[in-house]
């Protein structure tokens, strides 16, 4: 972009956000917010961080989407059916959806989204040449891209090569997206840059690492209640500001209307250590929490088919349990998160998501536990134990560090290795620590999602199996899982998995993660998810304060 051009921009969105008394209805209502992580990408095959999740959620639409509650509703998809063997499922769609507009459409005009653009955006995210990162969601449960077909422009259809029941709370992910094929094709990987979806908001401007601009889509075919079309705010504003305390100031300054968690730098300034907000900041903004879909944990690899496990102490199931009962969970979220979480004291499956129950039995903190199975794996007090080494990253460091004086008070050695996260998820990835760091934020709300992380064919490279968890009780209810279409059926089968993986111990739940969300006190309408899924549509931005 020119300066000419550069310079005109900004006097057009000063407009946009001017506020003028005497003329009410020349109200504009920019939304601003800020992205930590510079985004790579605005095309929805290559939808993978949460930032970029979000973005998306503004530009595009799917089949279906989730609600606050985390369960599917309609989108673009206004009813849908599956067969009786779970293999067929059919999507009748709107006939008032329109892409956004585009010099590549004819005319300039978007045209109807119709059931052929569903056959092109998911036979797109299974293509090879693609290299989609969201080709997981189809791969193994397909037959190749035959598996899409329209009947006529209104029906879609997917086939799978077995029931998948939670097949529907996964096609909420923004990597399912519809995508114009003609428009897609011109830009090729331009797209990235240049996205035309069906959404409430459409793309305008984007200086990587500096701003991005969304605008009102005039044409969006979602309504409120009342009849009036969504959205009603006129545009979104990002910015990039990489450094989390000046964001917080300037969401201080209200230059923000919106700031997703509180870096621990802060985080004593803005809460007491029950999770309250401090005198200081109380009443100077809206402060909203709720269970979020991450778990936080410790893995261990227990294969011990590989060389590295062999040697490890921590194949040992005595110790792996020991290792559990040995941290106080509760103070440590006390002290260092401010009580912004919950104790990891049930299963892998997080507090908040869909069939989550507290009758799957975890570890709570008996010191005395510890050290009895410590003695009983031949290692009283710790005695001849070697020391073993504990993988975490930067940010996480004085959690881990706690976690290291709870394990050295019942006699088990560690060294904290602090790596950044890119090598340390290779090394995760690769089968090359025995024991380390990580979360799990669910791509889509259903426990399966949790699950497939001990699922035996999901080992490396494979899947997300990082621990090498190889359980044939636990691989048969999972199996089964595929063919049971009632909900509460299915959950009780989860719980049954959760408390295997419980009780053999190839990860240590340390808690279940929450949202914590900041809003300017003049907005309004926003939605409150486990999956901290930013919805723009229904948000309002009073006037009064703008």
């Amino acid at each position: 972009m020119n300066k000419w051009l550069l310079s005109l921009f900004c006097v057009l969105l000063l407009q946009l956000t001017a506020c003028h008394t005497d003329a009410p209805e020349s109200h504009k209502t920019v939304f601003n917010i800020n992205l930590e992580e510079g985004l790579t990408s605005l095309d929805p095959a290559f939808c993978r961080n949460r930032y970029t999740i979000w973005m998306d959620n503004q530009i595009f639409n799917g089949l279906v989407q989730i609600n606050d509650s985390l369960k599917v509703i309609p989108c673009i998809a206004k009813t849908w059916n599956v067969s009786a063997d779970g293999l067929l499922y059919t999507f009748h769609l709107r006939n008032d959806v329109y892409f956004h507009d585009d010099p590549h459409f004819t005319g300039g005009v978007g045209r109807k989204a119709i059931a052929a653009d569903f056959v092109y955006s998911f036979s797109r995210l299974i293509d090879p040449k693609v290299a989609s990162s969201g080709s997981w969601i189809f791969s193994d449960k397909i037959e190749g891209k035959n598996a899409f077909t329209a009947p006529d422009d209104s029906t879609f259809r997917i086939r799978l090569k077995q029931p998948f029941a939670p097949f529907l709370s996964m096609l909420t992910a923004q990597y399912c997206s519809v995508v114009p094929k003609e428009v897609v094709e011109f830009y090729g990987k331009d797209f990235r840059s240049h996205p035309v979806g069906t959404g409430p908001f459409k793309f305008k401007y984007w200086k990587e690492g500096e701003v991005m601009v969304l605008l009102k889509n005039e044409k969006y075919w979602e309504r409120d209640k009342n009849g009036v079309r969504l959205p009603y705010l006129d545009a979104v504003k990002a910015s990039f500001i990489a450094d989390k305390q000046t964001s917080f100031l300037e969401f201080i300054k209200k230059k923000l209307d919106f700031l997703n968690d509180i870096d621990g730098s802060y985080r004593n300034d803005i809460l007491t250590k029950s999770g309250k907000v401090t005198q200081k900041y109380k009443g100077k903004f809206v402060l909203n929490t709720a269970p979020y879909l991450n778990t936080m944990y410790l893995g261990i690899l227990v294969d011990s088919n590989l060389a590295i496990v062999k040697k490890s102490p921590l194949k040992i199931l005595k110790i792996r349990q020991a290792i559990n009962y040995a941290v106080d969970r509760q103070k440590m979220m006390k002290y260092l998160r401010n009580s912004m979480g919950t104790p990891g004291y049930a299963g892998f499956i997080p507090e908040g998501m869909p069939g989550f129950s507290r009758s799957v039995k975890g570890y709570t903190y008996d010191p005395e536990k510890a050290r009895e199975l410590l003695a009983e794996a031949g290692f009283p007090d710790g005695k001849n134990l070697p020391e073993i080494s504990l993988a975490t990253t930067v940010g996480y460091r004085s959690l881990i560090e706690y976690v290291q004086g709870q394990l050295d008070r019942i006699g088990i050695k560690t060294n904290v290795e602090i790596t950044q996260g890119a090598s340390l998820r290779e090394l995760v990835s690769k089968n090359g620590i025995n024991f380390f760091y990580g979360q799990w934020i669910a791509d889509y709300p259903d426990g399966e999602n949790y699950l497939s992380v001990f699922y035996s064919k999901n080992k490396i490279p494979f899947g997300p199996n990082y621990t090498g968890f190889n359980n044939k009780q636990f691989d048969d209810l999972f199996e089964q899982t595929y063919h049971v279409k009632n909900d509460s059926t299915r959950y009780a089968l989860y719980q049954q998995m959760d408390q295997i993986v419980m009780e053999q111990s190839p990860v240590v739940v340390l808690y279940y993660d929450k949202l914590i969300n900041l809003y300017q006190n003049n907005i309004s309408g926003y939605s409150l998810n486990g999956q901290i899924l930013l919805v723009l549509k229904r948000v309002v931005k009073s006037p009064s304060a703008l």
